[in-house]
């Protein structure tokens, strides 16, 4: 249904558009408590049960892929049930999943509930639910906006990783599991009651739309499962896409796969006491919450490709640096953590902007949805093998240098996407059931 929008529904300042990216940046904050857990819990939990870095790097992989494979069949569910809906939904999975740990005694429970149950709780938020918001509520500031919200994650392990490690080495492991779990619990009013859907829900324009744009509400796929399927036949006949593709997936194994998972091990097995580690790495949030914003500030600006180009190339320079450097106390440690972080997720935005620019605006968050799913895809396969790869050699060192070349081959890959002059006719719309 169409309506007439008044002036009072149209002005920037005070736009509700500005409540629902602060909701979903707390909600981000919130659910990003799991995301920093495993590179605590890995060596306590090695400690309490005896189990191999192998068995529970196993763990953490199944959560990555299901953390990725259930994006773009989320960013459907929420063009059909609402937003709302499935971030609640979410934030119950994640609560659940990371408190009962707690009783946990064998690896398949680990599986299960660190795997499964939270991987499928936290993949209906993180990128996906930046890049849907983003896209929805802003038509100008989208880049920036997606900086911020992808930078949440960040900001969370800047909050729960020193906490989450203090807890673990003096308290005991399952209590970083309960207050992750509450942590997850706290957000579920403040998006119950605040979040909206979308601009035509409460009759406004997305920020920054020409005033004399309908307000229109997006109509609601039939099926998410078919939409989503659909959008991944139709994109996966594109080069630009499995070009998007294979360079998220090396994102993704190179920084949650490989860093995420695996520095504070790495560290630890060069001397460095596990919180003093996990400091390392709330540093390396400090410096990506300044990263992100910046590359939302320049995708609004800069070809994203150039951003892809320089963002892979230098986390390659960042991860050869590491072996010499990790464990000492110098210059070089800070060094490998200001270069690292100010790109940790500083991709995301230029790739969220040539999917919206490749496949159009209202297909572009679910191809996304595939993309961040090839993300996780990577970063379980590197979270398994670095795993491995300690077991049999007894250090990380050929684990950093393959991802270092690995990023050279992103930066490369990246500068061959073409963006078509109209992005939206690459993706046809599914016909919607009256």
């Amino acid at each position: 249904m169409t309506a007439e929008a008044g002036p009072t529904k149209v002005r920037r300042q005070g736009h509700y558009a500005w409540v629902v990216a602060a909701v979903t940046f707390v909600t981000l904050l919130g659910a990003s408590g799991f995301r920093s857990t495993p590179g605590v819990l890995i060596v306590p939990l090695q400690d309490a049960f005896g189990w191999s870095r192998t068995s529970i790097s196993l763990a953490v992989s199944v959560n990555l892929v299901l953390f990725g494979l259930s994006g773009p069949f989320a960013a459907a569910a929420m063009g059909r049930f609402g937003v709302r809906r499935v971030v609640l939904l979410a934030l119950l999975l994640v609560a659940a999943g990371s408190g009962l740990t707690v009783f946990m005694t064998a690896t398949w429970q680990l599986v299960l509930l660190w795997g499964v149950v939270v991987g499928l709780g936290t993949g209906a938020m993180a990128a996906v639910l930046a890049a849907t918001v983003a896209t929805r509520w802003f038509t100008t500031r989208r880049g920036l906006v997606t900086g911020a919200l992808t930078a949440a994650s960040a900001t969370g392990q800047l909050v729960f990783l020193p906490l989450l490690a203090w807890l673990a080495v003096n308290h005991g492991w399952q209590w970083a599991s309960v207050t992750v779990a509450a942590g997850a619990l706290a957000v579920v009013p403040l998006v119950a009651l605040l979040l909206r859907n979308s601009p035509a829900d409460l009759g406004l324009l997305p920020y920054g739309a020409p005033p004399d744009t309908p307000v229109v509400a997006p109509a609601p796929p039939p099926n998410p499962v078919g939409t989503a399927l659909r959008v991944l036949g139709e994109a996966s006949r594109t080069r630009a896409f499995w070009l998007l593709a294979g360079s998220f997936a090396i994102c993704g194994a190179t920084t949650n796969g490989l860093i995420g998972t695996h520095l504070i091990p790495a560290a630890h097995d060069h001397g460095v006491a596990e919180t003093a580690a996990a400091g390392l790495l709330a540093l390396v949030g400090v410096f990506d919450v300044v990263g992100t914003l910046a590359s939302g500030w320049l995708t609004d600006r800069v070809d994203p490709r150039r951003l892809l180009f320089w963002y892979y190339g230098l986390r390659g320079v960042a991860l050869l640096m590491l072996p010499a450097v990790l464990g000492s106390a110098g210059f070089g440690l800070f060094g490998f953590v200001v270069v690292y972080g100010l790109d940790w997720v500083a991709t995301v935005p230029p790739t969220v902007a040539l999917a919206n620019e490749v496949f159009g605006r209202e297909r572009g968050p679910v191809v996304f949805g595939w993309v961040f799913a090839a993300h996780q895809l990577g970063a379980a396969a590197a979270a398994s093998l670095a795993g491995l790869i300690r077991t049999e050699r007894g250090d990380y060192f050929v684990a950093f240098v393959s991802a270092a070349a690995l990023c050279a081959v992103a930066a490369t890959i990246t500068q061959v996407v073409r963006v078509p002059k109209r992005p939206a006719a690459v993706i046809p719309q599914p016909a919607v059931a009256s």
